[in-house]
């Protein structure tokens, strides 16, 4: 079993920035893919980035430029560094992780972006 812990959400203003951190407790984190989700009120989740066990990296089209994942393995911790943030930035953030058959999910965190 692997435990996902999110941290960093608040309340911020339009134009500010929130750090997001998904702290892991799976041993050899390295072999993991992690990604972070987001679900807004009545819409589906979905994929705001992901990096790769070998440190590649995707972002959604709504956040290219305004959102940077990353990792340091070695403290087992996936961050999600968002600026310019949007009142449609409001949702709930998911961290996601996979390896082969396996797949976790974190309990979330809120992030609300007000005008």
């Amino acid at each position: 079993q692997v435990q996902l812990v999110e941290s960093g959400g608040g309340l911020v203003q339009s134009g500010g920035s929130l750090s997001l951190s998904c702290a892991a407790s799976a041993s050899i984190f390295s072999y993991w893919n992690v990604a972070w989700y987001r679900q807004a009120p009545g819409k589906q989740r979905d994929l705001v980035a992901r990096i790769t066990s070998a440190g590649s990296t995707n972002v959604a089209d709504s956040v290219k430029g305004r959102f940077t994942i990353s990792r340091d393995n070695a403290k087992k911790t996936v961050y999600l560094q968002m600026s310019s943030l949007k009142v449609e930035d409001t949702a709930v953030y998911y961290c996601q992780a996979d390896f082969g058959a396996l797949n976790y999910w974190g309990q979330g965190t809120q992030v609300t972006v007000s005008s």
